[in-house]
């Protein structure tokens, strides 16, 4: 068996996050899983990318630029790949996005992207700076 790798513009930005199988209880009415579950895991990803880069706790402030692309169904494994775009005095922001690939197949597909915008905050949830040198 041979595996095709994927020109460039078909795959996923940055690195990966976390991967997941979409389970029967993420499921909408319609069969499809909640865009807000799908959500949940890219915050998550990009979480765990924010708190590296700022070397403690961030918190998300903004979402920009959602879309949905495709819908994501039961059993599907969902990968969310991460990016960091910019990284300011206080915030960071990072490309997420999330890909889905049947459980029975070997290719995967994009079907959400935002930018995920967090700020470092200290103990007492204040805007903190993001030393990058240490």
């Amino acid at each position: 068996m041979s595996i095709t790798v994927p020109p460039l513009s078909l795959r996923p930005a940055g690195e990966p996050v976390i991967r997941v199988t979409a389970m029967p209880a993420d499921c909408n009415a319609y069969g499809d899983i909640f865009g807000g579950w799908l959500l949940c895991q890219m915050d998550l990803g990009a979480g765990l990318i924010a708190s590296r880069v700022s070397r403690g706790r961030a918190v998300t402030i903004a979402m920009d630029g959602v879309q949905f692309h495709k819908p994501v169904k039961v059993g599907d494994e969902v990968s969310v790949y991460g990016e960091v775009r910019r990284v300011g005095r206080t915030s960071i922001s990072i490309l997420i996005e999330s890909w889905r690939r049947d459980r029975f197949q070997h290719e995967a597909e994009k079907v959400t992207e935002a930018v995920f915008t967090f700020v470092a905050v200290d103990d007492t949830g204040r805007p903190r700076p993001i030393n990058e040198e240490e």
